[in-house]
C-alpha cells in the first residue's frame, strides 16, 4: 500500500537517471483534500541532450531487435504495471478518480498495451515491413516496385492531457515501441505524479532498453526546437494548444510529424424509433448518464450533446434527471460514492464558468454547481461539480455547439427529423466520437453516413450489441481514435496503423530477385 507523504518535487527521467529541478515548481493539490501533493518543474532540463540520448542511444538500443521481440516487451511491460496495478489504482484517488475511474486509466492502458503486442507479434522478424503487393512496372517482369516501411530514426515527443495519465501515455508509447522508436513522455502537470509512478514500475521492471524511454515532469522548455523531420510530436489536449505547437517552426519549417486528438462536443442521437417502453430509451438515458459521470465527466470522447427529438425533450430530461438523482458525489473510495472529484480547483473553475457561458443558451435541468454536500469529503476544499444537466430549447444556437464544460456536464437539444440531427452534429465543428441509439435500419443509415465526415468514431446501441457494447466514451486499440477538426484532425490507434505512424514509407523499385530482399 502507498504511504501518503509530505510534499516532494516531482522527478524527470532523462539520459538515464531520476532528478528533480533545484527551484521550486507548480505546486500540485489533491483534488479531494486539497493538500499538497508535489511540486512540478522541470527547470534545469537540456533538452538538446534528452533529444540525442534518445536518438543515439534509445533509438539503436531498440532497433537492435525486431517487430516481434519489441512487441514481446510491451507485452512484458504491461505486465508490469499489472502487477503494480493497486499502487497506480490508490495514487489515483487524489486525483479524484473512484476505483472504477482508476481501472478505465490504467486497465484500459494495460489492455491497450496487450492489444498492441497481440498484432506486432503477426509482424516479420525483422526491421522492414513489406506493405502491399509487388507492383510490376515492365512488360518482361524483370522490373517492378513494393512499399517498404522502415522505422524513423528520431524520436516521438508525446504529450500527453491530465484526464488519463495512464492510458493517455500507454497508447502512444506501445506502439512507438514496437515500432523501434524512443520516446519523450510529457504528461499533464495536475496528475503528472501518477505517470511518473508508471514509469517507475516499467524502469524498475529492467525491460525498457537503455534510452527507449524518457519523462519530463514540468514544461518541455526549448524541446521541440531541436526535432526535424525525423521525428513525431503527438499530442493530446485542448485545441488551443494543438494550435499552437502546429504553428511551431518544427512542424512549419522541418516537417516534424504531427498528430493532434483535442476535446470535442461529442453528441449522441435518439432515433425517433425509441418511443417509451422501448429497450432503447432505457439504453440511451443510462448511456448519458454514464458519460456524464465516469471520470467526473473528464474524458475527451464524453457526450456533451444530447440530441432527441423535439417531442420527446420533456420525458427524455426527466429520465436522465431521475438517473443523475441517484449519483452519489464525494471521495474516491468513500462508500456509496459513484462519482469523484475534477482533478483540481483550477478545473472545477473552468467547468463552472463554461456552464455559465451556456446558460446564456440553455436551462438548468439539475445541477450547475458544486454540490452541496460531497460524502467523505468537504465539498468547499475538494473539486466537486455537481452533475449537470440543461436543456436548450433552441437547439441551433451557437453556444450549446462551442463552449464545451469539461466535466460531469450535458445539453439535452430537440431535433425536427433526423437531417437536422445530422447538422446538429456537424455544427461542433468535427469531433471525437458520436452515438446513434436505434433499432430503424433507415434511422441508423441516414445518422451514420450523415455523421461519418464529421467523426472519427460512430457508436450505433440497440438491444442486440448492448451486452457486449464497449459504450460511446471508450476508443478501443483496434480502431482509430481521433477526429476531424475541432478535434484535432488527428488518428491514433487503430492497431497496426499506429506503429505505422511512426515508420517510413519507401517506394523501392528493382528486379524481383531485388525485391524479394525485403520479404
Amino acid at each position: 500500500m502507498l504511504q501518503r507523504t509530505t510534499v516532494r518535487a516531482l522527478e524527470s527521467w532523462t539520459e538515464g537517471r531520476w532528478w528533480s529541478a533545484d527551484e521550486p515548481g507548480a505546486t500540485v493539490h489533491d483534488a479531494v483534500t486539497g493538500e499538497e501533493v508535489v511540486t512540478v518543474s522541470s527547470a534545469g532540463l537540456d533538452a538538446a541532450a534528452a533529444v540525442a540520448y534518445a536518438r543515439d542511444v534509445g533509438g539503436p538500443a531498440l532497433r537492435r531487435s525486431t517487430f516481434p521481440q519489441r512487441a514481446a516487451t510491451v507485452k512484458a511491460l504491461a505486465l508490469a504495471l499489472k502487477e503494480r496495478r493497486e499502487e497506480l489504482v490508490e495514487l489515483s484517488a487524489r486525483t479524484g478518480a473512484t476505483p472504477a475511474d482508476a481501472s478505465v486509466d490504467v486497465d484500459g492502458a494495460i489492455g491497450t498495451a496487450l492489444v498492441f503486442a497481440s498484432k506486432a507479434k503477426t509482424l516479420p522478424d525483422a526491421n522492414v515491413l513489406p506493405e502491399g503487393d509487388v507492383e510490376p512496372l515492365g512488360r518482361g517482369g524483370t522490373f517492378a516496385g513494393r512499399h517498404l516501411l522502415t522505422p524513423l530514426t528520431g524520436v516521438a515527443v508525446e504529450i500527453n492531457a491530465f484526464n488519463f495519465p495512464v492510458w493517455g501515455m500507454l497508447e502512444k508509447l506501445a506502439p512507438a515501441l514496437i515500432a523501434g522508436v524512443p520516446s519523450i513522455v510529457k504528461p499533464a502537470t495536475p496528475t503528472a505524479y501518477v505517470a511518473e509512478h508508471a514509469v517507475r514500475i516499467m524502469a524498475e521492471s529492467g525491460l525498457l532498453p537503455e534510452g527507449a524511454v524518457q519523462l519530463v515532469s514540468g514544461g518541455v522548455g526549448d524541446l521541440l526546437d531541436h526535432l526535424g523531420g525525423q521525428d513525431l510530436l503527438s499530442f493530446t489536449g485542448s485545441a488551443t494548444t494543438a494550435a499552437r505547437l502546429r504553428g511551431h517552426e518544427a512542424v512549419t519549417a522541418r516537417s516534424l510529424r504531427f498528430n493532434a486528438e483535442a476535446d470535442s462536443l461529442n453528441g449522441t442521437v435518439l432515433g425517433p424509433d425509441a418511443t417509451p417502453g422501448t429497450e432503447e430509451l432505457d439504453l440511451f438515458a443510462d448511456a448519458v448518464v454514464h458519460e456524464m459521470t465516469c471520470k467526473a465527466g473528464q474524458r475527451c470522447t464524453a457526450i456533451r450533446r444530447v440530441l432527441v427529438p423535439e417531442a420527446r425533450l420533456d420525458e427524455v430530461a426527466g429520465a436522465i434527471a431521475e438517473r443523475l438523482a441517484r449519483v452519489v458525489v464525494g471521495a474516491p473510495g468513500a462508500e456509496g460514492v459513484t462519482m469523484g472529484a475534477l482533478a483540481g480547483q483550477a478545473q472545477r473553475e473552468e467547468v463552472l464558468a463554461a456552464v455559465g457561458r451556456l446558460r446564456a443558451a440553455a436551462t438548468v435541468v439539475t445541477g450547475g454547481a458544486a454540490p452541496a454536500e460531497a460524502v467523505g469529503a468537504d465539498p468547499r476544499t475538494g473539486a466537486f461539480v455537481a452533475p449537470t444537466l440543461l436543456r436548450a430549447d433552441d437547439a441551433d444556437r451557437a453556444e450549446v455547439h462551442t463552449v464545451e464544460a469539461f466535466g460531469p456536464v450535458a445539453t439535452l437539444l430537440g431535433y425536427r427529423d433526423t437531417a437536422h440531427a445530422v447538422d446538429l452534429l456537424a455544427r461542433g465543428g468535427g469531433s471525437l466520437v458520436a452515438s446513434v441509439v436505434s433499432r430503424d435500419p433507415d434511422v441508423v443509415r441516414e445518422l451514420v453516413t450523415g455523421a461519418a465526415p464529421h467523426h472519427g468514431r460512430v457508436l450505433v446501441l440497440d438491444r442486440d450489441s448492448a451486452g457486449e457494447s464497449t459504450g460511446h466514451g471508450t476508443p478501443m486499440p483496434q480502431l482509430v481514435h481521433g477526429g476531424p477538426g475541432r478535434a484535432g484532425g488527428g488518428e491514433e490507434e487503430g492497431g497496426l496503423r499506429a506503429v505505422a505512424h511512426h515508420l517510413q514509407r519507401t517506394a523501392v523499385q528493382g528486379s524481383p530477385r531485388v525485391l524479394e530482399l525485403f520479404g
